[in-house]
């Protein structure tokens, strides 16, 4: 029977072996096995019913891929097309790997993670509890006194808090994987700072392991010398000079580290428990101790027992030798820097988004009272200045002697007067070891020591490699990726361990590193102010993907902890904080401007949206004036890689000056794949380094999608304002396509565009000349061939449909074997290596032809030193002479000289309209070697010209130009019939032509006419560009 419990259940949850599998309880009385939802009420799986569509479950979020077209890992989720088509096959795949590393392979074996306790609290209680503690804390008190002393603790871990605060959010903003702080860095505020600073961490912690290691070995010598009788060194016999010893003990100690670092995480845990057990047993005995009576020789070396005279003695600060609060504060500071030390371990943690701030806030929390405590007892007990003389403490304290009798000093009092140059050696002020005279022992102060040294020297061994490890598989810097490499089930980065290893024993060697001390230390606190600045920059760029789930921050006190950072940074030494600044100035530029692939959705990245946001808000919201008129492009190429002369060409004009737009008609719509080819083509043009946008329409005819192009391109006042196409030079074979060409140009008139034709003597559309590798999207034959006639049997035009129709069609639903999202990735990455294939045959070989290549490449870095000719025929706002000024500014015209054609009323005012041209242009500021004015251009045209003419008119269908359109525009025909020839005569030779256009008047020129004029004025002659402003002024004379 069943039970109670049973009868009143809605559903029921299985547990299945893996997490991920769980079964769910969905709020529609079912149950969630995997991607099944099973209907208890009628026993239907509702798989039955989503045919295609998957509930949401983790392993679509689980890799950052799978939100766009690449989820071709793990559990899929169905993409758009599969959702859409009739047809669609289910896809399946293996388990989810990590995105950012797939090539990883999952060993068997135990992998050994920690928790918070291990692998977080103890690292940085190690870390913190460092030799500062025992050898600079007293040192701290008797300088600054109680209340400077704490306050000087307080800021310093003030600052620490701060930072472990905004550490907290950003290990609670998603998945942290290993490298520590550098991760962190990077993924918030992008690869240029990430790698600056992880290559300084790893640099830092490396030479850090060196002076923890070189500090082991002195309080090691230090302890022998005290403790066993008669030792006179190992090699250096001289007490004084111990260098050689301290190499040979550093080194030592140095393997050994290597090896426990080497031999897993599971030996440094069991070894950082027992060196915490000493550190611990090393307080405890100085606590104690304190409450102990003590021998004469260490009362007279200046304790004295709990005392209130002693705390009122310690109240106030006794700056001596120099010292100040910032001073101190800078000595003191690095004793509170070892906050990092669990989160460099991020790749060993079980959870980091919990450990690290549980741990962190702990250990900090932890630290800082006992620092407090340990300052107070130093300061109740100890006497901050004593001479350590007996017999001088014997006789002050000896109650029987007068004091007229005492003939020495007194044991505390050193003043100059009193001790002249012989200085008093102890007390808090003078000697370091004065906790080892507090305790009860003092050997295990020395312990306490050891285990401060070797643990901090340990953690940094174990960090260093792994932040090592992490820059090495991001590629930041060529040849790095080698040390990325990991070992055993625990990926253990053994290379980098050898780097590591071998970095800090040269610094062993060295022997004294008090030199680059302070600079390491800057090196560290550089990291917290990255963390703290990551906060605030990823806060106010808000991003929607900022979401931590730790809420006890703020950003502006992450900046205000930046701030704190960067004061500590100069208060302990401005020298090495100007070197950190430049030196990370220096790695950032590099990695800026080699520009590696790393998309991590980084604050920096938002911070570009957030910009550009507002920088066209406010141009949009700026009224336009004459003196800041930019040329703003927007030209028609289809797509980019079929006409890269264009594109090169209107990247003249707009480089670094205004803005680019290549726009492209596709057509029939739904030929292609719209997101492959953005994606693809942008990439082209990034790698072309043209700096400019692509937009693309679908329509069913070339017009209709160039005027869609004209109003729907751009954003605000970020809109073109020219329109540039290419000449339609097979104008004549199909009258269709030449009255679409025709309208566009009346459409971009209409819109109030500027409008440039341009006409390049062997054509401008090089796709007959061109095959690409495979790419689906790639179409080779345009409904519209502007300056290019081709073969209707051509082989590639044949086989480039092909591609189209079958391979972007047909293949998608015929590929048994690959994904369809395999498929559309690969269509991306052929997509992208257009630019490889672009001067190759039909056959995939580099063409032979080199003026193709020439051609090809006309209007890149051929340096030029020839004319460059405008012909400003009429006025339009100045558009036709600002263009060629603009093309002298490039680096390929700048010895090219300018000469302005224009035309004259009368032969009788040839001197006269010079004179006013030249004059204009030099109120124009703009420079001319010649200007020539043309009397005679209403002269009847040769016999020669109108014979080309009518031969180029007899090609036409009967009736396309009618008799009284002929005799209507004789006049206009005669007069381009002599342009022809004048632009032969005088600008044959020219690198560059500059034409105004003629204007098309709605209903008096039809389009074959049209087009008939300005092929005859431009046939046979360099490259020009026939230009026609909207009538706009563009050009002013004044400031």
């Amino acid at each position: 029977m069943p039970s109670k419990k049973g009868k009143t259940a809605r559903f029921q949850v299985d547990q299945v072996g893996d997490k991920e599998d769980e079964d769910v309880p969905d709020a529609n009385s079912g149950t969630i096995r995997g991607d099944t939802v099973h209907i208890t009420q009628n026993g239907k799986s509702l798989r039955h019913y989503l045919t295609r569509e998957v509930l949401p479950t983790e392993n679509y979020y689980r890799n950052l891929t799978s939100l766009g077209r690449h989820s071709f890992r793990g559990k899929l989720r169905p993409t758009m097309e599969q959702l859409r088509e009739e047809e669609v096959k289910m896809l399946s795949g293996s388990p989810a790997k990590d995105s950012e590393n797939p090539c990883q392979k999952v060993e068997s074996g135990s992998i050994v993670k920690l928790g918070w306790i291990n692998g977080v609290y103890m690292p940085c209680l190690l870390n913190i509890w460092g030799v500062m503690l025992f050898l600079r804390l007293t040192w701290v008190m008797g300088q600054c006194g109680i209340v400077q002393g704490l306050l000087v603790m307080t800021l310093c871990n003030v600052v620490t808090t701060i930072t472990a605060i905004s550490m907290s959010a950003i290990t609670t903003n998603g998945q942290i994987k290993g490298g520590g702080v550098y991760y962190m860095i990077s993924r918030a505020l992008g690869p240029e700072f990430g790698g600056a600073i992880g290559l300084m961490f790893t640099l830092a912690n490396s030479i850090a392991v060196s002076m923890y290691i070189v500090g082991f070995a002195e309080s090691l010598l230090d302890c022998l010398q005290e403790f066993v009788p008669g030792w006179s060194g190992i090699v250096d016999h001289d007490l004084n000079f111990r260098l050689n010893d301290v190499r040979i003990i550093g080194s030592a100690t140095l393997v050994l580290i290597l090896i426990l670092g080497i031999v897993g995480m599971k030996w440094v845990t069991r070894v950082q428990k027992l060196l915490l057990l000493l550190l611990i047993c090393s307080q405890i005995d100085f606590f104690v101790g304190s409450f102990l009576p003590k021998t004469a020789d260490m009362y007279a070396k200046g304790f004295t027992g709990w005392s209130l005279e002693t705390a009122k003695d310690n109240l106030a600060p006794k700056y001596s030798d120099g010292q100040s609060f910032f001073s101190v504060f800078a000595v003191f500071f690095p004793a509170v820097t070892g906050i990092v030390a669990g989160a460099n371990m991020s790749g060993d943690l079980k959870n980091p988004s919990l450990a690290i701030p549980k741990g962190t806030l702990g250990a900090i929390a932890s630290t800082y009272a006992t620092y407090i405590l340990y300052g107070l007892v130093v300061s109740f007990v100890y006497v901050p200045s004593s001479s350590g003389n007996i017999p001088e403490y014997l006789m002050w304290t000896n109650t029987s002697i007068p004091v007229e009798m005492k003939t020495l000093p007194f044991y505390l009092d050193c003043s100059e007067d009193t001790r002249g140059e012989d200085r008093c050696q102890y007390g808090t002020l003078n000697d370091q070891q004065t906790m080892a005279v507090i305790s009860y022992t003092g050997y295990l102060i020395y312990g306490g020591c050891f285990a401060a040294t070797l643990s901090s020297a340990i953690c940094s061994l174990v960090g260093a490699p792994r932040v090592l490890q992490a820059l090495a598989r991001d590629k930041l810097y060529p040849k790095i990726e080698f040390f990325g490499a990991g070992v055993g089930v625990n990926d253990d980065p053994v290379r980098s361990f050898i780097v590591v290893f071998f970095i800090s024993l040269a610094c062993i060697l060295v022997g004294d590193l008090n030199i680059i001390s302070s600079l390491l230390s800057n090196f560290f606190v550089a990291v917290y102010a990255m963390v703290n600045f990551s906060v605030f920059h990823a806060s106010i760029t808000k991003s929607p993907g900022w979401r931590p789930s730790f809420k006890f921050y703020s950003p502006w006190i992450s900046l205000f902890g930046m701030f704190l950072c960067l004061f500590s940074m100069f208060a302990m030494d401005w020298i090495t904080a100007l070197i950190t600044f430049v030196i990370t100035a220096v790695l950032y530029l590099y990695i800026y401007y080699r520009k590696p692939e790393a998309n991590w959705g980084s604050s920096a990245q938002a911070q570009v949206f957030v910009n550009a946001l507002k920088g066209v808000q406010s141009l949009t919201d700026t009224p336009d004036h004459v003196k800041n008129y930019r040329p703003k492009v927007l030209v028609m190429t289809g797509n980019p890689a079929d006409r890269p002369l264009l594109v090169d060409f209107a990247n003249l004009i707009t480089k670094k000056l205004s803005l680019l737009i290549c726009g492209h008609v596709v057509m029939p719509p739904g030929s292609l794949h719209l997101p492959t080819l953005k994606e693809g083509t942008q990439a082209w043009m990034r790698e072309k380094n043209i700096k400019g946008f692509y937009t693309l329409t679908e329509s069913n005819n070339f017009e209709e999608g160039a005027k869609s192009c004209l109003t729907s391109a751009g954003l605000g006042k970020l809109a073109p304002n020219m329109l540039l196409m290419g000449f339609k030079a097979d104008w004549a074979s199909d009258l269709d396509l030449a009255m679409e060409y025709f309208s566009v140009l009346q459409a971009a008139f209409d819109q109030n565009f500027s409008v440039g034709v341009l006409r390049v003597g062997n054509g401008i559309d090089f796709s007959d000349d061109t095959v690409y590798v495979h790419t689906g999207e790639a179409v080779c034959t345009e409904h519209v061939n502007e300056d290019c006639v081709r073969p209707a049997t051509s082989e590639i035009t044949t086989r480039c449909e092909a591609s189209v129709s079958e391979s972007t069609i047909n293949e998608v639903d015929d590929c048994a074997d690959d994904s369809k999202d395999e498929f559309i990735r690969d269509q991306k990455r052929r997509t992208m290596g257009k630019t490889k294939g672009l001067l190759l045959d039909s056959r995939g070989n580099p063409l032979p032809k080199k003026n193709i290549v020439e051609n090809l490449t006309q209007f890149q870095s051929n340096k030029r030193s020839g004319n460059l000719d405008v012909w400003w025929l009429y006025d339009d706002g100045g558009l036709t002479l600002l263009l060629p000024y603009i093309l002298t500014t490039r680096q390929q015209f700048t010895n090219c000289k300018l000469r302005v054609f224009t035309l004259a009323n009368r032969k009788d005012e040839l001197d006269s309209e010079t004179r006013k041209m030249a004059t204009m242009l030099a109120k124009f500021r703009i420079e001319f070697s010649s200007v020539v004015v043309i009397p005679d251009v209403t002269k009847l045209a040769s016999e020669a010209s109108r014979a080309r003419l009518d031969i180029m008119l007899s090609s036409l269908p009967l009736g396309a130009i009618k008799d009284d359109e002929m005799l209507e525009n004789k006049e206009k025909t005669n007069r381009h019939l002599r342009l022809s020839e004048l632009l032969q005569t005088h600008s044959k030779d020219s690198e560059l032509i500059f034409l105004t256009l003629p204007m098309p008047r709605k209903g008096h020129v039809s389009a074959p006419l049209y087009l008939a004029w300005l092929d005859v004025m431009t046939e046979n002659l360099p490259p020009t560009l026939l230009i026609r402003g909207n009538q706009t002024s563009v050009l002013t004379f004044y400031s």
